[in-house]
């Protein structure tokens, strides 16, 4: 029963969510949205993702020293595969705030709390398995032109990339099955996290609903595709920190772009959150109870 849950949601006979067709203007205005969530909730949206700026420059030295160089754009670019499990808690925030709801940044926290967490669990596993896929294709690209030999330092390995017949079949290939990866991922993340906080649908239903919104509108999510990857770039360089401006602003620009793709739930759930404490202070609680500004407001 646990199993069929996490992939049917609250029960397989509620009806399918609602598709919608929308425009570049929608897009715009999903971004602009999102901008205006993050302007609102600055603080908020740099606790959950400044860390990612930091895994960027960590990575880039590490791979500096070691012979995983071939890899730091591919393991870069693979942030766009697993970007919707980490826009979780912005999703969140963009939620509560949506709904006129007071919002802290404990609120980020309320996504696990939601009737779907399995749901988005077992989402997030196939983006991550999805991810290791990439990189592990990535790695037999190079090997294909390369060899199995490390680079000899970082200025041959540009110079390999950029100016050698090798490098060139690299760059086309490579960025060709980049390309069909990031494809399959839109295609199955594009709404699908924000649906599983928004409603008790499962797994399946998250996942064919973000399929059917790609199908309905071809060219816009090939747009918002160019737009994403065209703001991680952006936000890449240099050393990635302009991520933490870029993750934050399109997690919540993607929000606000389900809620343009997906019509409304006509029975919405009520709101959910940790469980109720009757106000005393538990040795459970240790060490929550030293950061008090992460605790519900009552």
């Amino acid at each position: 029963m646990a199993q069929a849950h996490i992939l049917l949601g609250a029960g397989a006979e509620q009806a399918a969510p609602v598709v919608r067709r929308i425009t570049p203007a929608d897009l715009v205005d999903a971004l602009r949205r999102g901008w205006d969530d993050f302007a609102a909730m600055p603080t908020h949206a740099l606790f959950i993702c400044a860390i990612y700026p930091l895994i960027g420059i960590v990575l880039a030295g590490l791979t500096m020293g070691f012979a995983v160089l071939p890899l730091l754009f591919p393991l870069a670019a693979g942030f766009a595969l697993i970007g919707p499990i980490a826009a979780i808690g912005l999703y969140e925030l963009s939620r509560r705030r949506e709904a006129g709801a007071s919002v802290t940044a404990a609120d980020a926290l309320r996504a696990l709390h939601a009737p779907s967490t399995d749901a988005i669990a077992a989402l997030g596993l196939l983006l991550l398995v999805l991810f290791v896929i990439w990189v592990a294709a990535a790695r037999a690209i190079y090997i294909d032109n390369f060899g199995y030999a490390a680079p000899v330092s970082a200025g041959a390995f540009i110079h390999d990339v950029l100016l050698t017949p090798a490098g060139w079949s690299l760059i086309l290939l490579g960025n060709g099955v980049g390309f069909l990866f990031a494809v399959v991922a839109l295609s199955i993340s594009v709404v699908s996290f924000p649906l599983l906080l928004d409603r008790d649908v499962g797994a399946v239903v998250a996942l064919t609903t973000s399929v059917r919104v790609v199908l309905a509108n071809p060219l816009a999510m090939a747009l918002w595709g160019l737009i994403v990857a065209a703001l991680l770039v952006i936000g890449s360089l240099p050393l990635f920190i302009g991520l933490a401006v870029v993750l934050p602003v399109l997690g919540h620009a993607t929000w606000h772009l389900y809620r343009k793709a997906v019509a409304a739930d006509p029975n919405p759930r009520p709101d959910y959150g940790p469980p109720t404490r009757d106000g005393r202070r538990y040795a459970a609680d240790f060490p929550a109870v030293l950061w008090p500004w992460f605790k519900e407001d009552r």
